[in-house]
């Protein structure tokens, strides 16, 4: 037996607001919310985000974070796609790569892979 990813749950200010940018940046839908958590998903797949409101503000780099790759292969044209959704331009020591580090309109790091998504 395994266990299956189901749910990842990211701690923020505003559950509503960064539930609607994860919505543009992914194509998904709000598929519930209650007084204060906002859950995300593709109605069609089995992941889901859930955005929980926290009193503290984001102090430090991720532990964790999100990789996301343009639906056409297009890195650049996706990177400014998000950047007008509201993310931003993050240097977390990255060098020469291929992948773009930007920040949610909350601070959250995630990455921008080149290439194809995978399948």
């Amino acid at each position: 037996m395994t266990s299956i990813l189901s749910e990842v749950l990211i701690d923020c200010a505003d559950a509503e607001q960064l539930a609607r940018f994860w919505c543009d940046v992914l194509g998904w839908e709000v598929l519930d919310r209650d007084d204060e958590d906002v859950e995300i998903g593709d109605p069609n797949g089995s992941l889901r985000l859930v955005f929980l409101p926290v009193p503290e503000r984001k102090a430090i780099k991720n532990r964790v974070h999100l990789d996301v790759h343009a639906s056409d292969g297009d890195q650049a044209a996706e990177v400014d796609r998000l950047i007008g959704l509201g993310a931003t331009h993050v240097d977390v020591g990255q060098r020469d790569v291929s992948w773009v580090v930007l920040a949610d309109p909350e601070g959250n790091e995630f990455c921008v892979l080149a290439g194809p998504p995978p399948r």
